[in-house]
């Protein structure tokens, strides 16, 4: 019994024995080992680089060079310099110095031996930028040098063996200028020479390229997944194995397509084309290729210019051949100087954005500035990209696209909205050095609660390289993921231009690839626009997504020098605003006195496009190098040339004189929405034999001017009390100047101390200023631990009175520095707000060093104001937290403010834009001398005007209407037609409300009196007001119309690209309005 056993054969196949030992990878050895098969040095002839071109010819027999050398650094067309004699040039020589221009002419003769191969490249590298054109003008692509993009395609019709003719215009700069070693933010060398080292005819292994980038992604992968991760392990697997096949095959072409075949078990079978993203699986990351062009920053505008030719000529190359691609492109200027000088490639660049696939986008003129331009300024910066877009490409942009500026002021939603945009992209707050900002995609809510949707690219970059890493990235460093998981990939070569190359457009194929056959990476997406993304996100909020929120200013921790570097290019574009501002005012009045005076709209045009390209991010901060201010100099020169022109045409319909000598009864011109009364000093010409001054009283207007005897109730003292020490009084205050500083400072009406006891007032402090890097840009918190007190020298008595009264100190910096500062105080007028003006004339020769002016008060708070554009933002005044302390220096405009219940102190100024409030420590921020990239910023003289003005009860309109009138102030005239035009200044004017601001009269764009063109004419003539909300209250108000001067028919509401939106009743003479808290408000009167 039992059951009987039989042998039956195994059925495995599995070997029995074993046919020796085999060892576990040792993964870091065989990572390391991925390297050498891509890499130069001395594996390159055994590896993939050895087999990566199929021949190459070069030599005058194949690529014949001349050259023409244009003189004294200047950049001819292509027109001018092809007409000169070119003499003969071979590779090996030198070309120089900086930004010089060298022009080549390249006969190309491709032999027999290479004219059957797949792709034939032009290879040329001088180390230095470079312009493709062919022989009858036409420019084709960029070249950046130093291995980069170096290459350009040698079109079929070259391969017929015959003698063709190309130009290339050599740039004698890198991308990123001509600094010297590696330091590219040093100032540039003036004689750096580069040599022409490659100018060769190349055929392309076009599958031993294809296979590179193939193992480049999977190495990636092997380097990048988690080692515990399968995905990891295989990728290292795959990449090893081509390697392997390479090695086997002896480096054949047989063993290249062996390794693409290998590579297609990981990447997928799809990479080679744009089908690789035809399917149904859901991207979360969206590429995008974009190209930042610094307008200016380490070369010149003149060089922007090409820059922009060399880097969109390339994209339109790579659109053709990568039907994926989508480039996007921002900042008006840059397309309008494509228009004028490249006006071939303008029209190309033209028809692709027709096709969809170059996508100009942002809406403003340049990519500015937001901290320090005026809010008229951001107005105009909109106003004007908004209406080149529409007017060149039929579409206004929907994203403001702001990557690289330095913080971003708290208006901009609201100025955003009222341009038609509800979107923001940026990137920049990933620099901050303190805290880490904690959003990716919220609602960004400006202070009169206008919301855009923001998105900051959770790669941190605007210029990835396309890598692995950055796809990866743009999910692993997402903070928003709880509301979406999706997200821009902006990648191209940038800030000196370029964008995208096609190895980044090969890798994120591949990258897609990986996605849909390993997974785990996410999965991007090629095609889509910056407004496709957004559309989406939009569509979200629609179906019930709640997108965190962010209130107020997006505050940048880094870069807060910038509100200081570079003070003659900040004063230029305070006193360009200000100057527009009374010029459009003036002009606007001129055209309803006399139907034959034409509105400068093209003068006007011209300055404010001068100004906002000033503006540019790198420009107007002062992180450019010396040549872009030798450049924005001129403009300024220029703007303000235009503008007295423009000026005196307006003053002489008006009945005025800018000469007020012999030019009938003098007068004065108030140019702001509101009643003022100062005491002015007389030309010489108007002087009686008694007293220098007047009072001078207005309306916004022509104003009434009554002369001071000394025998007046108006008057002001000064004495001194002691060696040294000097006091200055009128009837609102007693000041005590001792060793040149303001000790004691009294309110008489409130019986108010406003200096903290033991303080002194308008205390020049110096400091050491040396930034972990960046130094034109940054100033660092440590910079306070180096405070040294400037000892002062004599002071004296400078003006005696009986109107005003002023004290003189001379200061002594160091052996080459000097400071002269006058402290006046004018006589009170009544109810007239009361100051302490003060002027420093600073010779400033110092090296890393910061210059301010303390101002201890003996106010108690925890938040200062300050003033933004159309608003006020509140900081901390403590250290409380990181985010506290990061606002150690902040920006400001014209008055920063001090109040505790029943007091204050505003610190107003003319030119500054930097400032801290530690406790109750005030600081103005005047002079820094940083030495990289300009060697010389802010040396030499500077004149500086700031004043204390002490106030009872809250912070007001007190505060803001002093400083623009401390800003505006009023100028005297000669009225040569007494009379003719005191009712025109009462046309328009604005009661109600101290807090609401008329800060812009001008002329609708499109008038028919007016239109330039750009856009279809309005019938008929309009007057454009703007109209802010200044203190953070619902305000109400009256637009009151003099109807037997201004015959006004109708007035609509706008937004600020004057788009009608609805209209307001005329009750009478009269238009009421109610603005929300800081709202902005424009309106046209339609006449």
């Amino acid at each position: 019994m039992g059951g009987e056993t039989r042998n039956k054969p195994s059925g495995s196949s599995y070997p029995k024995l074993a046919t020796g030992p085999v060892g576990q990878q040792i993964h870091s050895i065989y990572k390391d080992r991925l390297g050498q098969f891509t890499s130069g040095g001395q594996y390159e002839s055994q590896y993939l680089l050895g087999a990566m071109y199929e021949g190459r010819v070069s030599g005058p027999d194949h690529v014949k060079l001349s050259v023409y050398s244009p003189p004294d650094l200047s950049r001819p067309t292509f027109e001018e310099a092809t007409c000169h004699d070119f003499k003969p040039t071979n590779v090996g020589e030198s070309f120089g110095p900086s930004w010089s221009t060298h022009w080549f002419r390249v006969i190309l003769k491709v032999p027999s031996s290479l004219r059957d191969k797949k792709q034939l490249e032009l290879h040329w590298d001088a180390n230095n930028e470079g312009l493709v054109w062919t022989e009858d003008g036409q420019p084709l692509q960029g070249l950046t040098g130093g291995g980069e993009r170096i290459e350009w395609v040698l079109p079929e019709a070259i391969r017929d063996g015959k003698e063709h003719t190309i130009y290339i215009e050599m740039a004698c700069n890198k991308m990123f200028g001509n600094a010297p070693g590696g330091d590219t933010i040093q100032p540039p060398q003036p004689d750096t020479y580069y040599q022409l080292h490659t100018a060769d005819i190349v055929a392309v292994n076009q599958e031993a390229r294809a296979l590179f980038v193939d193992f480049w992604i999977i190495g990636d992968a092997a380097r990048e997944f988690p080692d515990d991760s399968w995905e990891s392990h295989e990728a290292l697997q795959v990449d090893n194995a081509i390697i392997d096949a390479f090695i086997a095959g002896h480096g054949s072409q047989e063993s290249i397509l062996k390794g693409r075949e290998i590579a297609r078990k990981y990447i997928g079978n799809r990479v080679d084309s744009s089908k690789v993203y035809d399917t149904d699986n859901q991207a979360i990351v969206y590429a995008v290729g974009h190209c930042h062009i610094d307008t200016c920053w380490l070369w010149p505008w003149a060089e922007t210019k090409r820059k922009v030719a060399r880097s969109w000529a390339n994209q339109c190359d790579l659109m053709d051949r990568y039907p994926e691609h989508r480039f996007t492109c921002s900042q008006a200027q840059q397309y309008k100087w494509l228009e004028l000088l490249y006006p071939t490639l303008y029209d190309r660049v033209k028809a692709k954005v027709k096709k969809g696939t170059f996508q100009p986008i942002g809406g403003s003129w340049v990519e500015h500035d937001t901290n320090m331009p005026s809010g008229e300024s951001l107005v105009r910066q909109f106003l004007y990209g908004q209406r080149f877009f529409e007017g060149h490409f039929g579409e206004r942009c929907t994203t403001f696209w702001l990557p690289d500026t330095f913080g971003y002021s708290s208006q901009l939603p609201q100025l955003c909205r009222l341009a038609g945009m509800s979107r923001f992209f940026t990137q920049k707050l990933s620099w901050n050095n303190i805290n880490n900002f904690p959003h990716t995609t919220f609602n960004w809510v400006s202070l009169d609660g206008s919301q855009v949707l923001c998105h900051m690219a959770p790669a941190e970059t605007y210029t990835a390289e396309a890598h692995f890493g950055d796809v990866k990235r743009s999910v692993t460093q997402h903070k928003s993921l709880d509301q979406d998981n999706t997200s821009l990939l902006i990648f191209g070569k940038g800030d000196g231009g370029g964008g995208p190359t096609f190895q980044q457009i090969e890798k994120l194929r591949r990258c897609r690839g990986i996605s849909d056959n390993v997974g785990l990476l996410p999965r991007v997406k090629m095609g889509d626009s910056v407004d496709d993304f957004f559309a989406r996100l939009e569509k979200k909020a629609t179906e019930g997504t709640k997108y965190i929120t962010w209130y107020g200013e997006l505050y940048f921790e880094l870069h807060r020098g910038t509100y200081t570097t570079q003070a003659k290019m900040k004063r230029n574009n305070r006193k360009s605003e200000i100057m527009l501002h009374d010029i459009e005012y003036l002009a606007t009045l001129a055209t309803l006195k006399e139907s034959s005076y034409k509105y400068p709209k093209k003068d006007i045009d011209d300055m404010w496009e001068n100004v906002l390209l000033c503006q540019f991010h790198d420009c107007l901060p002062g992180s450019s190098i010396e040549m872009c201010y030798d450049d924005s100099d001129e403009l300024y020169a220029e703007v303000f040339k235009t503008g007295q022109k423009i000026q005196k045409a307006a003053l002489k319909t008006l009945g005025l004189s800018m000469d007020t000598v012999g030019k009938g009864r003098l007068t004065a011109l108030n140019t702001l929405p509101w009643h003022r009364a100062e005491i002015m000093k007389l030309p010489g010409d108007a002087r009686s034999g008694e007293s220098k001054f007047a009072i001078v009283e207005a309306d916004l207007g022509l104003a009434k001017i009554h002369g001071l005897s000394t025998s007046t109730e108006f008057t002001a003292s000064v004495k001194k009390t002691k060696e040294g020490a000097f006091l200055l009084e009128n009837k609102h205050f007693r000041v005590t100047v001792d060793a040149g500083c303001i000790t004691s400072l009294v309110d008489l009406k409130a019986n108010r101390e406003i200096v903290a006891k033991g303080g002194k007032a308008s205390q020049l402090v110096i400091f050491d200023d040396k930034p972990l890097y960046w130094q034109a840009w940054d100033v660092e918190v440590y910079h306070l631990e180096s405070r040294e007190v400037l000892p002062q020298g004599t002071t004296k008595i400078a003006e005696q009175g009986p109107h005003k009264v002023s004290v003189v100190t001379e200061t002594k910096i160091s052996e080459r520095s000097w400071a002269r500062t006058t402290i006046s105080l004018s006589a009170s007028l009544g109810s007239q707000p009361s100051s302490v003006e003060i002027e420093s004339e600073v010779e400033w020769r110092e090296n890393m060093k910061f210059l301010k002016v303390e101002f201890p008060v003996d106010i108690t708070n925890t938040e200062a104001s300050y003033e933004t554009q159309y608003g006020i933002i509140r900081r901390p005044t403590h250290y409380n937290t990181s985010w506290d302390m990061a606002k150690f220096e902040v920006c400001c405009h014209k008055w920063a403010d001090l109040s505790e219940y029943g007091y204050g102190v505003s610190i107003l100024n003319d030119s500054k834009y930097g400032f801290a409030t530690c406790g109750n420590m005030m600081r103005l921020s005047l002079l820094r001398a940083p030495k990289a990239p300009d060697a010389h910023a802010d040396m030499g003289r500077h004149h500086i005007r700031y004043a204390i003005l002490p106030h009872a009860g809250p912070l007001d309109s007190r505060t803001v209407r002093a400083a623009y009138d401390f800003n505006h102030p009023m100028k005297f005239y000669g009225e040569t037609t007494p009379d003719s035009s005191y009712s025109l200044f009462t046309a328009i004017s604005l009661h109600g409300a101290s807090s609401l601001i008329l800060d812009a009269v001008k002329r609708g764009e499109d008038d028919e009196d007016v239109s330039r063109g750009d856009l279809p004419k309005r019938r008929g003539r309009s007057i454009i007001l703007r109209i802010y909300e200044s203190m953070g209250g619902t305000s109400r108000g009256t637009i009151r119309l003099n109807q037997s001067v201004v015959n006004v028919k109708k007035v609509c509401r706008t937004n600020i690209l004057e788009d009608d939106e609805a209209e307001l009743d005329i009750r009478g003479d009269e238009v009421e309005i109610e603005l929300r808290p800081f709202e902005v408000a424009t309106y046209r009167l339609q006449l």
